[in-house]
């Protein structure tokens, strides 16, 4: 208890505070809550005048801010004293812009401003809505904000606060560098606000910031208002990570927790080796982690729901759901159910009912109502948005989500689970970094509703307790710039404020930023490097001749040997797809590998005509679904054949058991002979592999007894030189590397006639200024060209998907298209590719992305009308059929870009008259209440 003199004091200061901070004091009377000592810090300095970077973690009230400067400019600059006749000038108004990363924040802060300021004061304009774009306040994506710089918008006028939520999205590698582009231009005159998630180089970004926007406050907080505690399940005990706070601060982990792990992999180490006794040879005891039904049914029985459980697998979030009804698992009310299905049935009843069961509606429904659900981004958005109102209400109690949702929209929950510490990024599977488990754990604990928030992780024998500490407890998430020029934003830069302007703007970015301070530490590890190389040559030498020339004769051999490998593997494939274009309904085949290895019957052949042939089958396991060449090592034979009935429906588990067990009666092999090993004739028969081994084995190097030891330090040697030469590269590159790769940009625009001679804009650059995706040169010269032209709405649909979307993941065949008018578009827009990507790599820049063919038949048919079963089954994926929220999310992207088309004024009136029509083409079921939301 503070003594009556200490209160006193604090009075008086709160006293001299109101009248230094009259904004400040007003602003906090409305909230209902006292500011924390960060959100105070953050909006004194606004209100004198200053910018602002807060850095906090999630959930700790960083929007404060932001809402502060919304605020100020409402209030306006106080009247003056100003005519001759004595009276007072009112206040100016003045603008706020709040540009949010997404759709789905810039949609949730409108209402969230809308419900404090009202709907007069407050606008959004995002590439979907476009509400009361004149008002003070308006909320936009960053995107929306940069092209209003670019375009010199009138909605600038008056502009006097920016805020820029989720700021560390600069470090996004396709998005990052909006945030920049905005950063470096907008007005002297505009102060900025930006909010960033904690980051260890927030002096760094502060430091940048200084340089470009003037005086920057940097206000950092690792404070959570809601404390969260670190636990780990193993098997069905659970473990505090840490023993207290002060063990957190230093990563001690629990020593009851290291002793019960230690002690469970010693047992099934010993299980696992066991060699005496009866059962001799049999391998032991094999870790089973809790099951997930188990592991939300704990979290139910200690009172940690709601939950969000992150599973890095978009499959694995569904098959948890279905686990979980499977098990008969029930959170909810009867009253829950009932507004569950009310909530459901009001946002669906724009979406027709076929479409509705090929989206699985009611088997999500079944979840919903049990209160579980999954989120990723195969969903289809309204069904997400769902999820997250329900979740936000508390009648969802238990979300399984990829780790897309830890970027999305508000919605904390009382407890995060982590199934794993590895994700598939695309690529590889890589461990989680401690930005990104701090990220994802962030969501525990609701401020206001919980009192402490909960991270559990789920262990298991690959899951070293201190490597979860070193997680928990490490703050190192540095801001990284992505930013580097494109074609689109060379010729605006160019046609605002000229070349030599531009490229020293472009020095001026956060990329060149860190670049010019990193090269010194770059040249240190070039030297060292050097260094050890000359100490791996006097190891590799060898006395018998020279190893360097022996060791290139053994890379030039692997290089030759996996080249073959790869044109082999070129030769099985084709072999597999020919033998599943032959196959017919009733055939029975053996799957040789992947996850449906076995028996499986022939119910849809599936040559369409349109990508790889990709049948529909029944294993004799009961599962139906699509199989693929990549399924088939060897050609597909035919091995007998039954009767499947002319109506069978394989979504029926009744049917799908009577006829596997017709399959599973046949009587044959379910695995069949296996057969010997691959084939090495054409191996053999290289005469150029035959050279290198021959030129091998009489080189002198070839009988040294040590060879093998040689041989190691030459394999070190040379990995590290590759790797030196990418330093070297980096260095070289790294200052005034923007300012390069700028010119070469203007180089190549002024080769096609975007730029003319003298560093002015042409007619196609103004065209090419307007058109905003990833192949942005890519599109203009399609129109250009008049590639497009003359293509039915639908065609023109699919021929311009080829340049917007990007598969998940890579497949090796290329996707088909639909034959004529399309095929022709696309074959001329691969040509244009080839010889921007020839012109690109000729000046050392980045190319262009090769185009991606394998959106262009569902576009196509669903744009000629088709049903929403048919276009997903067209997808070209790999496993099946297209996620329904990745045919939205791309199919928004082809209407975009369309409706770039339409407004186009390097576009002829035909092909944006086409445009207009394919918008409204593609704008019905499930997109038409998307695009209405």
């Amino acid at each position: 208890m503070s003594s009556p003199a200490e209160r006193y004091a604090a009075a008086r200061r709160r006293a001299a505070q109101a009248s230094q901070f009259p904004a400040l004091d007003e602003f906090a009377l409305d909230l209902g809550f006292d500011l924390d000592d960060f959100q105070r810090e953050a909006c004194q300095a606004l209100e004198r005048g200053s910018g602002v970077l807060v850095c906090a973690p999630t959930g700790a009230g960083k929007t404060v801010v932001g809402e502060f400067a919304v605020h100020l400019a409402l209030r306006g600059t106080p009247a003056r004293p100003a005519a001759a006749d004595g009276g007072e000038q009112p206040p100016t108004r003045r603008k706020c812009f709040y540009t949010t990363p997404i759709k789905a924040l810039s949609n949730q802060k409108y209402h969230d401003l809308v419900d404090r300021y009202g709907a007069e004061q407050v606008g959004l304009l995002t590439g979907d809505n476009a509400i009361n774009g004149d008002a003070p306040v308006v909320v936009m994506t960053t995107e929306v904000l940069r092209n209003m710089l670019y375009a010199g918008s009138a909605t600038l006028e008056g502009l006097a606060y920016v805020v820029m939520d989720e700021v560390h999205y600069l470090a996004d590698r396709f998005r990052g560098g909006v945030w920049e582009e905005v950063i470096i231009h907008l007005p002297a005159s505009v102060t900025l606000v930006s909010l960033s998630a904690t980051v260890s180089n927030a002096e760094e970004f502060a430091d940048w910031l200084v340089t470009v926007r003037g005086e920057t406050a940097v206000v950092v907080s690792e404070h959570r208002p809601v404390p969260l505690w670190q636990h780990m399940l193993v098997g069905k005990r659970m473990f505090d990570l840490f023993h207290d706070a002060d063990a957190a601060r230093k990563h001690d982990v629990h020593p009851e927790l290291l002793r019960y792990t230690r002690d469970t992999v010693r047992r099934l180490e010993l299980g696992e080796g066991r060699s005496a006794g009866p059962g001799a040879g049999r391998r032991g005891p094999r870790w089973r982690g809790p099951m997930r039904p188990d592991i939300v049914d704990r979290l139910d029985r200690e009172g940690l729901l709601p939950a969000i459980l992150f599973i890095f697998s978009r499959a694995g979030c569904a098959a948890a759901v279905q686990q979980c009804l499977a098990a008969g698992l029930r959170l909810t009310s009867p009253e829950e159910r009932a507004e569950i299905r009310r909530v459901v049935e009001s946002r669906v009843t724009a979406i027709p009912g076929e479409d509705l069961t090929v989206l699985g509606y009611w088997e999500w429904l079944d979840g919903l109502e049990r209160g579980l659900a999954a989120h990723h981004a195969g969903m289809l958005p309204v069904f997400k948005e769902v999820v997250e109102e329900l979740f936000v209400r508390g009648l969802v109690k238990a979300v399984f989500a990829t780790e897309t949702l830890a970027l999305g929209i508000n919605m904390p929950a009382r407890c995060v689970v982590l199934e794993r510490l590895v994700k598939f990024n695309g690529e590889a599977h890589v461990d989680l970094t401690p930005g990104e488990y701090t990220q994802l754990t962030g969501r525990a604990g609701r401020r206001g509703i919980d009192v402490e928030g909960h991270a559990v992780v789920v262990w298991s024998p690959e899951t070293d307790p201190r490597h979860v500490a070193g997680l928990a407890s490490t703050r190192t998430y540095p801001l990284r710039s992505s930013f580097r020029p494109s074609y689109n934003m060379a010729v605006n830069l160019v046609g605002t404020v000229g070349a030599d302007p531009a490229r020293a703007l472009l020095e001026s970015s956060f990329a060149q930023f860190q670049a010019d301070r990193s090269v010194v530490g770059l040249a240190r590890q070039v030297q060292r490097n050097t260094e050890t190389i000359e100490a791996y040559g006097v190891e590799a030498a060898c006395h018998h001749g020279d190893f360097d020339e022996y060791f290139a004769l053994r890379v030039a051999i692997a290089d030759r040997e996996r080249a073959i490998a790869r044109q082999g593997q070129t030769q099985r494939k084709a072999a597999a797809v020919a033998s599943l274009e032959r196959l017919r309904v009733g055939d029975v085949i053996r799957v040789p590998a992947g996850r449906r290895a076995g028996l499986a019957v022939v119910l849809d052949p599936a040559t369409g005509g349109f990508g790889e042939p990709r049948p529909l089958v029944l294993t004799q396991d009961r599962w139906a679904g699509r199989v693929s060449p990549g399924d088939f090592t060897t050609p597909a034979e035919v091995l007998a054949r039954i009767r499947v009935p002319k109506h069978f429906n394989h979504r029926s588990p009744a049917a799908r058991r009577d006829l596997a067990a017709e399959v599973s009666g046949t009587g044959l092999d379910r695995h069949g002979g296996r057969r010997g090993g691959r084939s090495r004739q054409a191996a053999g028969e290289d005469h150029r592999l035959n050279q290198l081994r021959t030129e091998l084995r009489n080189h002198p190097c070839h009988g040294c007894p040590d060879r093998e030891e040689h041989a190691r330090w030459a394999e070190r040697s040379r990995r590290l030189e590759k790797d030196t030469e990418e330093l070297r590269q980096r260095v070289a590159g790294r200052t005034g590397s923007l300012a390069r790769t700028f010119d070469r940009i203007v180089a190549l625009l002024t080769a096609r006639g975007y730029l003319s001679a003298d560093g002015g804009v042409t007619d196609a650059g103004r065209m090419l200024g307007r058109i905003w995706t990833e192949a942005d040169l890519l599109v203009a010269e399609c129109l250009r060209r008049g590639v497009w032209d003359g293509l039915s709405p639908a065609e023109l649909a699919a021929a311009v998907s080829v340049v917007v979307f990007e598969a998940r993941r890579d497949v090796d065949e290329r996707a088909g298209l639909p034959r004529g008018p399309v095929a022709d578009a696309v074959d001329e827009t691969l040509k244009l590719w080839g010889e921007i990507e020839a012109d690109e790599a000729g000046r050392g820049l980045t190319v262009t992305r090769e185009p991606d063919l394998g959106f262009a038949w569902p576009i196509y048919r669903w744009a000629r009308g088709e049903a929403l079963a048919k276009v997903l089954a067209s997808g070209h994926e790999i496993d099946g059929e297209m996620p329904a929220g990745d045919f939205v999310r791309w199919s928004r992207q082809v209407v975009d870009l369309l409706g770039q088309l339409a407004d186009s004024g390097g576009a002829s009136a035909d092909l944006r008259s086409t445009a207009r029509q394919a918008i409204a083409a593609v704008n019905r079921g499930v997109l038409a209440y998307h695009f209405s939301t």
